[in-house]
């Protein structure tokens, strides 16, 4: 993070020194919140086996998948799709949506993640 004594304009976050916090997903690090020049927030996040069906009301995000496990899948509403690193997904508000397989995605939420905002049918 950029020193507050100094000039800097720039932000920095080393994901290896930010305290991993549950998710419905497994295990986010989160980044950014902070930053008034950046609407929204910056995950890393850990998806276990496990992860929740969950949607937003406000969140725009949009997952970038790191490493997947064989046979990783992404359930957006009623669809299952296949998830492979390199790819990408962008997930609007109100698609109720949850991570298949374990994996390890990078996610950019829009606007600023608010955990009041993850909503359970």
């Amino acid at each position: 993070m950029a020193d507050s004594k100094s000039n800097q304009r720039w932000h920095l976050a080393d994901f290896a020194e930010i305290e991993g916090v549950p998710c419905p997903c497994g295990t986010a690090r989160r980044a950014f919140a902070d930053v008034a020049e950046f609407p929204g927030t910056l995950h890393v996040t850990e998806i276990a086996a496990d992860a929740k069906l969950h949607y937003h009301r406000e969140h725009t995000e949009t997952y970038f998948f790191v490493e997947c496990d064989e046979g990783a899948a992404m359930q957006l509403d009623d669809e299952t799709v296949p998830v492979r690193a390199g790819t990408s997904i962008v997930i609007p508000p109100g698609v109720r949506h949850r991570a298949v397989g374990t994996m390890k995605v990078l996610i950019v939420c829009l606007p600023e993640f608010d955990p009041a905002d993850e909503w359970f049918d």
